[in-house]
C-alpha cells in the first residue's frame, strides 16, 4: 500500500465527528455527474450513512433533475397506498437513497430504475445489490470488509467492485475500500489472494443434496435400480470433487447410505429382482416421497410436515384463517425468527376464542408469552420451533386482514421487506402443501381449503380484487381501480372496450389496455374450457354402473 493523494475537502469539526471515514468528500468528488455506490455492512447503516451525507451536501444538489425526483416520490407514495419511508423522503431529493433488504420489491424497482436514468446517484447498499442487479457506478465505495461482522470473501469482494467503470457504460471506474489498522493485514491477503474454489451444491449440502437428487431420479423413473444410480452420480461435479473432498468414504459408500437413509424414513421401497442370473437392488417411491417429491418439500421437514397435519385433522379450527395459516408457514423461516415478546403478548391478548383454541392445540399459552414478555424464568418446557412459527402465523394471519404491509410492518416493527418475503414465502410453500396433500388420500380436506388460502396469500388484497388480479398486467393498484370503475369481474373486464378504459382508468396507455382485456379474454376462455372438461368426465359414466334410472324404477 502506497500514498496516493490527500483528499481536497474543508472538514469542520462537526463534519469530523459525524463522518470520520470521509465520505461525503469521497462522495462529492463524483456525484452529481457520475454515480456512486456506497456499500455498507447492515441494513441500518446503509439508511444512517445515506441521511448522514444529504446533512452534508450543498442545497445546489436540490435542483439537480428536481421534477424527476419528485415524480418519483410521488410514485413510491402511490405504489404503498400514500405511504413514504421518512428517511428516502429526506434523501431522496438530493438524489441519494438507499437499497437494501428491507424495501418492497416494488420500491426496489422504481429506486434502480431511477439510478439508471440518473435521477439519483448514489445508492447506499448492502451486499446484495452486488450480485443479480445491473447497477454500475464510476466509483465503488466499501465502507467495512465486513458483511455484517463476517470479514469479506475474496468473490464477494470482487463482485463489489465489480460493479465500477462496467465496459460500455463507462470510460473508467475505481473502487475505494476504507478500513482500520487492525484489518490491514487480513485486506491486504483479501486483495492478493486467489478467489475461493467453485464447489458442487451437493458438496455444501451433503447428505440433504443427495437425498432430494435420488428421489427425484426415481420419482421420475430416470435410474430406478442400485447401479443405475450409482452409474448417474459419477457423472456429476461432486464425484469429481468427492475424490479430494470427501476420501473418508467413496461416492458407491455415499450412494448405499443416502439410499438406505430415504428408505429408513419410508420415502423409497426397496426390492430385488433377479436379472441375468444377477441380483439387482430395485427401488420404488412410496406414497409419502411421491408426495414430498411432487410437493417439493424439503426432506428435512416432510416428516414434520405429515404429523403436522395429520395433527391438524384431529381438530382443524375453521373459524378462522389463523389455524390454516400456521399450517403454511415455511419451516424454513421459523429459525431465523426473533420474537418481540411484548409485541407478541399484545396480539395474542387480542385473539378470538376460535384463534385461542389453535394455540392451545398447539400447546403455547397466554401465561407462556406473558411470562417471556416480562422477562420472567419459565420452568415448563415449550417447543421454541412452535411458538416462534406461531408467532409469524400472526403476522401473516394480520396482514391477510389488513391487506397493508406498512400497518403490518410497523405493528410487529419488521421490515417492509422481510413481510413480503415472508408472505412470499407462504404462498409458495401453500402451494406447495397443497401438491403435498392431493397425492395422500388421507389429507382430501385440505385439499380445497388450500387452494383458496393460496390465492389469498399470493395475492393479499380483499377478495373481491382477486378475480381481478389473475389478469396478466393487473396488480393491486391497478385491479383497485377497475373495481372502482365497475369493473368486478373477470367477465366485465374481458368484455370491455380498450378505448373506454384509457378514458375511464388514470395513468393507463392504450396498449396496456388492449393488453389487459386480452388476457381477461384467455384467462376467460381457459375456464370455460377447464369447466366444459369437468363436465364432459361427469358426463361419460363407466360401463359397469348400473343404470341409475332403471334401478330407481326396479325400486318403485
Amino acid at each position: 500500500m502506497t500514498f496516493s493523494r490527500l483528499l481536497n475537502y474543508k472538514y469542520s469539526d462537526t463534519l469530523k465527528k459525524m463522518d470520520p471515514d470521509h465520505l461525503v468528500a469521497l462522495v462529492t468528488e463524483v456525484i452529481p455527474n457520475y454515480s456512486c455506490l456506497v456499500f455498507c455492512p447492515s441494513k441500518k447503516n446503509c439508511e444512517n450513512v445515506a441521511e448522514m451525507i444529504c446533512k452534508f451536501l450543498s442545497k445546489e444538489y436540490l435542483k439537480q433533475r428536481e421534477k424527476e425526483k419528485c415524480e418519483l416520490i410521488k410514485n413510491l407514495r402511490n405504489m404503498s397506498s400514500g405511504n413514504l419511508c421518512p428517511v428516502l423522503k429526506r434523501t431522496i431529493p438530493f438524489g441519494v437513497a438507499y437499497h437494501h433488504s428491507g424495501l418492497t420489491n416494488d420500491e426496489r424497482r422504481l429506486l434502480e430504475e431511477a439510478y439508471s436514468t440518473g435521477t439519483l446517484c448514489l445508492f447506499t447498499c448492502t451486499s446484495t445489490l452486488a450480485a443479480g442487479v445491473n447497477l454500475p457506478a464510476r466509483r465503488v465505495i466499501l465502507r467495512a470488509p465486513y458483511v455484517a461482522k463476517e470479514f469479506l470473501k475474496r468473490n464477494q469482494y470482487k463482485q463489489m467492485i465489480g460493479r465500477a467503470g462496467r465496459a460500455g457504460i463507462d470510460t473508467i471506474g475505481e473502487s475505494i475500500l476504507i478500513l482500520q489498522e487492525k484489518d490491514k493485514q487480513q485486506v491486504l491477503e483479501l486483495i492478493s489472494r486467489p478467489l475461493e474454489n467453485c464447489y458442487s451444491c451437493l458438496v455444501q449440502e451433503f447428505t440433504k443434496g443427495i437425498q432430494t437428487l435420488f428421489l427425484s431420479l426415481i420419482g421420475l423413473k430416470i435410474a430406478t435400480n442400485l447401479d443405475d444410480i450409482y452409474h448417474f452420480m459419477n457423472g456429476t461435479f461432486f464425484a469429481v470433487q468427492q475424490k479430494t473432498l470427501l476420501k473418508e468414504k467413496s461416492l458407491w459408500e455415499i450412494t448405499v447410505e443416502s439410499l438406505g437413509y430415504l428408505t429408513e424414513k419410508g420415502l423409497l421401497q426397496k426390492y430385488t429382482v433377479l436379472s441375468e442370473e444377477e441380483l439387482q437392488y430395485n427401488f420404488h417411491i412410496t406414497k409419502l416421497g411421491r408426495a414430498s417429491f411432487k410437493g417439493t418439500i424439503d426432506l428435512a421437514y416432510c416428516d414434520i410436515l405429515y404429523r403436522d397435519l395429520k395433527k391438524g385433522l384431529e381438530g382443524l379450527v375453521l373459524e378462522s384463517l389463523l389455524h390454516l395459516i400456521y399450517l403454511t408457514t415455511p419451516y424454513d423461516l421459523v429459525s431465523q425468527c426473533d420474537p418481540d415478546w411484548m409485541i407478541y403478548f399484545r396480539q395474542f391478548s387480542q385473539l378470538s376464542p376460535a384463534e385461542q383454541n389453535v394455540a392451545a392445540l398447539l400447546g403455547v399459552s397466554e401465561s407462556f408469552i406473558g411470562k417471556k414478555a416480562s422477562g420472567q424464568a419459565i420452568r415448563k418446557k415449550v417447543d421454541k420451533d412452535i411458538v416462534n412459527r406461531l408467532y409469524l402465523s400472526f403476522v401473516l394471519y394480520t396482514l391477510l386482514k389488513e391487506t397493508n404491509i406498512w400497518s403490518v410492518s410497523e405493528k410487529f416493527n419488521m421490515s417492509r421487506g422481510y413481510i413480503q418475503n415472508l408472505l412470499t414465502g407462504a404462498a409458495s410453500f401453500s402451494s406447495c402443501v397443497l401438491h403435498f396433500c392431493e397425492e395422500l388420500e388421507e389429507f382430501w380436506v385440505y385439499r380445497a381449503l388450500l387452494v383458496e388460502l393460496t390465492k389469498k396469500l399470493t395475492y393479499c388484497v380483499k377478495a373481491e380484487l382477486i378475480p381481478l388480479m389473475e389478469v396478466t398486467g393487473v396488480l393491486e393498484g391497478r385491479a383497485k381501480q377497475l373495481y372502482n370503475a365497475g369493473y368486478k369481474s373477470l367477465m366485465h373486464l374481458a368484455n370491455a372496450n380498450p378505448e373506454v378504459l384509457i378514458r375511464t382508468i388514470d395513468h393507463l396507455s392504450r396498449r396496456q389496455a388492449k393488453q389487459i382485456v386480452s388476457s381477461a379474454k384467455m384467462l376467460l376462455h381457459e375456464k370455460a374450457e377447464a369447466l366444459q372438461e369437468e363436465v364432459e368426465e361427469l358426463l361419460r359414466l363407466p360401463s359397469d354402473l348400473p343404470d341409475v334410472e332403471a334401478s330407481s324404477s326396479e325400486k318403485a
